[in-house]
């Protein structure tokens, strides 16, 4: 059993302002949660309050029940992963995995049980002798993590270990941390600025902006379901598409009109329309992703379109299987996820369609959805 949770956290630093406000979230015996969001947002700060290398001014944090605030990080049971590998560059890879163990006295034929099981684990056992100098990035991180491992610690801890590396070896090390998570059921918090290591790695996700939890929730319902304007415009790549805009009705006819009025959308049957009712004559926010609009084929008539919009084509990115083209409405750059067989080019003209039951709708004023 290895929970984790936090009830109304806060961190503030002398004659200061709070930099992690009110946080309360629960991690479950076994759970990968990632806390993600830009930089200076707090995840940081909020790991290291976990591991007890920063003090906790509010609030109370549990490890299976039992407040830890003031227990010292070496009787927590909890093991850190570094972003900067932390090794120590004298010693050995055996060593620097053994070296916790050593400090704790356990007898020399379980240390090395233990090194070569997590070796094993980690395929880094032709490196035992090395020295961190001789080795690769990600080999590297492999022994900052196989000396968490030798621990058993009840929770582990990720401070950014990927940031350090390049991008392939980043997407192999990611499915690696997922196998490990697999194979050592083991309860793991992780810390990255990343989305996409965020989406692809956690089983929940933590979105943190300026201290404050955004959401707090699977991949999924992050990307199909984001909770205000923050979690929308961060999460998913590229990120969803936004246009500042009021509700209207016309005949009984409830509509979307962006603040400049090139745009007006038959809101009639989507599931938000009751919702949206409400909100009639006041500012919004319409967001759609980007595989969400296509460019409509000559003659076809989609059930919803963007009426008398054909947009320049300002930027095209051939990504092999799909196309990203970049346009602007009312001086706001959007984008389009299109199937990379679609033939289209820079300063072409095309006319959109989109499928309005996939958009999304946020009070301008609280930032919140409306649902």
């Amino acid at each position: 059993m290895a929970e984790v949770i936090l009830r109304h956290i806060a961190k503030a630093y002398a004659s200061g302002p709070k930099v992690i406000k009110d946080v309360s979230i629960d991690v479950k015996d076994r759970e990968f949660v990632v806390l993600v969001g830009p930089s200076g947002c707090g995840k940081s700060t909020l790991l290291r309050m976990i591991a007890g290398l920063e003090e906790i001014t509010d609030g109370d944090l549990l490890l299976d029940g039992q407040r830890i605030n003031d227990r010292p990080p070496k009787d927590r049971d909890i093991a850190m992963v570094f972003q900067n590998y932390a090794l120590y560059p004298h010693m050995t890879v055996f060593d620097n995995m053994a070296f916790g163990l050593k400090l704790r006295n356990l007898a020399k034929d379980q240390i090395r049980q233990r090194v070569t099981q997590a070796a094993k684990i980690l395929e880094i056992e032709n490196l035992l002798d090395r020295k961190p100098k001789d080795m690769s990035g990600g080999q590297r991180q492999r022994v900052a993590i196989g000396r968490a491992i030798v621990r058993n610690p009840k929770v582990f801890l990720f401070d950014e270990p990927l940031s350090n590396l390049d991008a392939k070896l980043r997407g192999q090390t990611r499915i690696e941390l997922q196998k490990l998570h697999r194979d050592l059921q083991a309860t793991m918090i992780y810390v990255t600025h990343d989305q996409v290591e965020a989406m692809t790695l956690g089983d929940r996700i933590v979105v943190l902006r300026n201290g404050d939890v955004m959401q707090y929730d699977t991949p999924l319902t992050l990307y199909n379901q984001p909770a205000n304007l923050f979690v929308a415009g961060f999460i998913g790549t590229p990120p969803m598409n936004l246009l500042p805009g009021r509700i209207v009705s016309s005949n009984d006819k409830l509509f979307f009109e962006s603040a400049g009025g090139s745009v007006q959308l038959d809101l009639e049957g989507i599931a938000q329309a009751n919702a949206l009712k409400r909100y009639e004559g006041r500012d919004i926010v319409f967001g759609i992703r980007a595989e969400a609009l296509h460019v409509q084929a000559e003659g076809s008539s989609p059930d919803s379109r963007l009426p008398n919009m054909g947009v320049t084509i300002e930027a095209v990115e051939h990504m092999g299987s799909e196309i990203l083209i970049y346009f602007t409405i009312e001086g706001r750059r959007l984008v389009a996820k299109l199937p990379g067989t679609t033939s289209v080019n820079f300063g072409q003209t095309v006319q959109l369609s989109l499928a309005i039951d996939s958009a999304h709708f946020f009070d301008a004023q609280t930032e919140l959805a409306i649902r």
